[in-house]
């Protein structure tokens, strides 16, 4: 496997990877800015400004921008995140010069028109209202809240209807002249591309583009907590949420192990022990997630009212269980290999390859081999999962449940208090 890299002399960093077995090419601009970069009063804003792009450019429509992708067979799309926001597209190969000048001219030269605005302000007024209607959204949104009251990283990426109500072009404008640098920016391909065509088109297009000082980002500070929701759902949503290492920390890789074996697949202890022995529901999972700073350790479950008290106390006995013994060779062995075959699987997609290139770079400034991930989880041991284990049995969780009416409280209240010690937050509401 050969990645190419370049950068331009304003720091805007190229990354190729040539698979010539493929038919297209994947590619796309990320952008080292997210939700945990706004103020307050900007929460939103990052979503917003990735909408917007495609709203329409000094020489382009919104309706010819789509027109031109979809003319030679291709697809456009962005995605805002927590510490990203990525602009990309697939193309048939000879045809990513279309996408990049496409990616060239949202990125750099989008009116954010009035008109365009407040048609797209309705739009995603809407996209907020259906996270009303999502239970799982909410848990999730309460969770965050919970780990991080008071910080970026504790809002949600969609923001308030009410800042979404009252963003204007001159606010976009600004934050994107802010925000959006060539050193913070990484431009990713892979698939049948070539590297010395794509630096050159890639010089002409954004070689214009001026440093500028960083914008910096507030440090994250886990403090764990409760929270629940009153709304009443067909099913109650538990979400039990620890924090876990950065993608910097040596730790990172044992978190992923310790998830794979805890509750990330059909051989999971959660799965086994919630659905498959008790019936206390259909699904149940955990999930790992790394930032610069800091991590989530999540577990996700969804079941009746009535069933909810059995499944906290499965999941806090089987984490419990973990810290105690350490984990079985056998399952131990199976969580790696789940971890290396995603690693692995997903390098076979020219997406999937783009975008861990990027994220590489913006992470760590340099490509980590799929040798040296494969090597760094074989290294986790029975040992580094066990301490792990007994590093969240001692540690501050974050709860939240959603789904159960006014049970809510007296679930989420049992839940922390099955599961460790937290001080008890004030109830959550949303509208």
């Amino acid at each position: 496997m050969t990645e190419e890299i370049s950068r331009l002399s304003n720091g805007l960093t190229i990354v190729t990877h040539t698979m010539p077995h493929l038919e297209t090419t994947s590619l796309g601009i990320w952008v080292g800015v997210g939700s945990r970069h706004e103020a307050p009063h900007e929460n939103g804003i990052s979503h917003f400004l990735e909408h917007m792009s495609f709203k329409g450019t000094a020489s382009r429509t919104a309706q010819a921008i789509a027109e031109e992708i979809e003319a030679v067979g291709g697809e456009l799309n962005a995605a805002t995140g927590l510490e990203t926001t990525a602009y990309f597209a697939r193309v048939l190969k000879g045809d990513e010069g279309v996408a990049l000048e496409l990616l060239a001219d949202i990125l750099l030269n989008s009116k954010f028109s009035p008109d365009e605005l407040e048609r797209e302000r309705e739009v995603i007024l809407q996209e907020i209202a259906g996270t009303r209607d999502s239970p799982e959204d909410i848990a999730f949104e309460l969770i965050n809240e919970a780990a991080y009251p008071g910080q970026a990283l504790g809002r949600t990426i969609l923001g308030p209807a009410a800042n979404v109500r009252r963003f204007t072009p001159a606010d976009l404008t600004a934050f994107l002249r802010l925000h959006y640098r060539p050193q913070q920016m990484v431009l990713s391909a892979a698939g049948a591309i070539q590297h010395a065509p794509l630096v050159r088109h890639a010089e002409a297009l954004f070689g214009g583009l001026t440093q500028d000082k960083s914008s910096g980002e507030e440090r994250a500070q886990y403090q764990g907590g409760v929270r629940w929701h009153q709304k009443r759902f067909e099913q109650s949503h538990l979400v039990l949420a620890f924090e876990a290492p950065s993608y910097r920390d040596n730790a990172y890789l044992t978190a992923q192990v310790f998830s794979g074996l805890f509750g990330g697949g059909m051989s999971s202890r959660l799965f086994q022990e919630a659905r498959e022995k008790r019936g206390l529901c259909y699904s149940i999972y955990s999930s790992a997630w790394g930032l610069g700073d800091t991590g989530l350790l999540a577990v996700h479950a969804a079941t009746g009212t009535e069933m909810m008290a059995s499944l906290i106390d499965v999941t806090g006995g089987e984490l419990e269980a973990v810290a105690a013994e350490g984990p079985s060779a056998a399952e131990l062995h199976r969580a790696k290999a789940q971890l290396k075959a995603g690693l692995l699987i997903s390098l076979e997609s020219s997406s999937a390859r783009a975008e861990q290139m990027a994220r590489h770079l913006l992470a760590h400034g340099r490509i980590v081999s799929s040798d040296e991930l494969i090597r760094k989880v074989d290294e986790v041991s029975a040992e580094d999962v066990g301490r792990f284990a007994q590093q969240l049995v001692a540690a501050r969780p974050s709860v939240a449940v959603v789904g159960a009416g006014k049970a809510s409280e007296r679930l989420a209240s049992e839940a922390v208090q099955r599961i460790g010690r937290a001080p008890v937050g004030p109830e959550v509401r949303t509208a």
